[in-house]
């Protein structure tokens, strides 16, 4: 059994991808909010994109399997609700990574607008493939109900947008 320190976790946990978007790990996702270390146990504390998120078992499993692997003792996940997550916990690396992979990440600007509104989101994400901003929704849901289906007028390429919550 070893013990290793907060950061050392935290960077042993960026090995555990999001199974939805397997481009982005749980720590740059915001997912993971702490990691406890005592001598011979491990807490890490979590919270969900959203509280229906079917990932979070896979997810949690992740954490077990990667940190048992690394032999640092009993390791319990934590799961929190409050604060709620929120787009704003994502790192810049990870937005780039979205875009990359071929999903518009949230517009940064308009996710504080989104949450405090019950009306459809306005946001015109820029097209992740040619970066025109000539783009429109055409479904609030895509593959996972945080993504949102959206097409583009430049390249004529349909594509997801991550949406700000």
């Amino acid at each position: 059994m070893k013990t290793l320190a907060k950061q050392d976790i935290l960077a042993c946990l960026e090995n555990v991808k999001d199974p939805e978007i397997p481009v982005l790990n749980v720590v740059e996702m915001g997912i993971v909010r702490d990691a406890a270390v005592t001598e011979d146990a491990v807490t890490v504390t979590i919270t969900p994109t959203y509280s229906g998120c079917p990932a979070m078992k896979e997810i949690e499993d992740g954490i077990v399997a990667e940190l048992t692997r690394r032999h640092v003792g009993a390791v319990t996940v934590k799961t929190v609700f409050a604060p709620a997550w929120t787009t704003d916990w994502m790192t810049e690396p990870a937005r780039e990574k979205l875009r990359q992979y071929g999903i518009a990440p949230p517009v940064a600007h308009s996710c504080a607008v989104s949450r405090l509104s019950l009306s459809p989101p306005q946001e015109r994400p820029a097209c992740p493939f040619c970066g025109s901003a000539d783009t429109e929704l055409r479904s609030l849901f895509g593959s996972t109900a945080c993504k949102a289906l959206h097409f583009c007028n430049g390249c004529c390429q349909p594509f997801e947008y991550f949406k700000c919550i």
